[in-house]
């Protein structure tokens, strides 16, 4: 790019050699500035509409620590992650069997995605917690046996309602990433003389985790949501305890906003972790990483000394 000539230079005067530096001017986006003065105004409302509302704040922070919430929060992660377990292990058979070349074994597979993911876990928990209805007691002959109802206890209700149920869709999520992987490393694997077994272990399912980690980390976070539903079977989780304060303090809404507060800080530290486990699998697939959120900051801070603009 050249820089233009002064005009005002005179007849004898020599032209400027090189050119002129150029000062960018960046664009005003106006629309921004619009659209966060009313997402503030918004808001300063709500926060306005709960303060003067008729709730006693006061008592969230009285049991934010409480021996019960602490326990509640414990028995919830704990909860989480066996049925997630139960989940994965569960979703990788089922996976298995979808893509299997034998037709009862992939019937099955459907018929028991198509029957947890067809109804509601709420439902699901129900029947669990019910099924002394039907199974009076439970005979494994001299490894065990007794009643239905004293040996399905309210935890191992909740692990079967959300860990079967979470097996479903976990199928469906890691059929999809054994899709993803071409079918030239299969039957590369194959040619190599490796077994079937060995293929999956050593060469499509290390593939595939880059498409199904994403999903499986959302389904973490609903998972550790969904742990509410079991107050609904007697387990005495952050909801349960929550509720029970509630009632015996007068003030069962504050414990509300209490468990969401939990819940709020629970998903963000498992949003931070699935971050960082989703950047270690792309390190195959990209040539650059993305930055990370501590790293976007560093740079941000950097950049306040440099001045704005430069040379075109």
């Amino acid at each position: 790019m050249t820089a233009d000539i002064d005009k005002t230079a005179g007849p004898g005067d020599t032209p400027p050699s090189g050119p002129r530096a150029v000062k960018a001017i960046p664009v005003r986006h106006y629309g921004r500035y619009v659209t966060a003065l009313i997402a503030i105004a918004v808001l300063v409302s709500i926060v306005y509409a709960f303060g003067q509302g008729k709730i006693n704040w006061h008592a969230v922070p009285d049991y934010f620590f409480d021996d019960r919430i602490m326990t509640g929060v414990g028995k919830t992660l704990l909860l989480t992650v066996l049925s997630m377990l139960i989940g994965i292990v569960g979703g990788i058979v089922l996976a298995v069997m979808r893509l299997s070349k034998n037709p009862v074994t992939s019937a099955i597979g459907w018929f028991y995605i198509w029957f947890f993911r067809g109804t509601p876990v709420l439902v699901q928990l129900f029947l669990w917690f019910n099924l002394g209805l039907v199974f009076e007691y439970i005979n494994l002959g001299p490894i065990y046996k007794n009643y239905w109802s004293d040996f399905m206890t309210p935890l191992l209700t909740a692990l079967l309602g959300l860990g079967l149920n979470e097996a479903a869709y976990m199928a469906e999520i890691c059929r999809a990433g054994l899709l993803a992987v071409d079918e030239g490393q299969t039957e590369a694997a194959h040619a190599l003389g490796m077994s079937h077994g060995k293929t999956l272990r050593r060469i499509i399912i290390p593939q595939a985790m880059r498409v199904i980690v994403p999903p499986t980390g959302n389904e973490v976070i609903n998972m550790l949501k969904t742990t509410s539903l079991v107050a609904a079977v007697q387990y005495p989780e952050l909801f349960r305890y929550a509720q029970d304060i509630g009632q015996v303090s007068g003030a069962p809404v504050e414990m509300y906003f209490l468990a969401a507060a939990w819940y709020l800080i629970m998903t963000s530290v498992l949003s931070v972790g699935q971050y960082y486990i989703e950047r270690y699998y792309a390190r195959g697939s990209s040539r650059s990483l993305p930055p990370t959120p501590w790293q976007k900051v560093k740079a941000n801070m950097l950049s306040f000394g440099r001045p704005k603009g430069g040379m075109a």
